[in-house]
């Protein structure tokens, strides 16, 4: 199995697919490591050579790709620092509300959580 920065890749898949469960790399991404590790992107994750899982754990970690815990961090960070200083999208991170402009009225279900209807009393 092949384990790159800290994350089992699926065994059946391709190799260009694959390397997408690792957070912090999509599509071009993958494809770009691919290339600098000199892969073939058609091969399966099993079909992996030693030497080849190598290269790409070296091209991944030298080649200024920021994946996995650094990049986790970094994101915290930035909302961390948003919310400190604020502004508008710090404080709807603060309130748990959507950050990009969608509407509240309706939907935003993900951000807000379940509904949570209220009974009305009988007077």
């Amino acid at each position: 199995m092949a384990r790159i920065a800290g994350v089992d890749l699926p065994r059946k898949k391709r190799i260009d697919i694959a390397l997408r469960y690792i957070y912090g790399i999509g599509p071009t991404q993958a494809d770009r490591v691919i290339e600098r590790a000199g892969v073939d992107p058609a091969k399966r994750t099993d079909d992996l050579t030693e030497g080849e899982i190598a290269r790409i754990r070296e091209v991944i970690d030298t080649g200024g790709f920021r994946v996995e815990g650094d990049l986790r961090r970094e994101v915290a960070a930035n909302i961390k620092l948003l919310m400190d200083i604020g502004c508008y999208r710090g404080l709807r991170h603060r309130r748990n509300l959507p950050v990009r402009g969608q509407r509240t009225h309706t939907n935003a279900r993900t951000r807000k959580g379940r509904k949570g209807t209220t009974i009305k009393k009988k007077k």
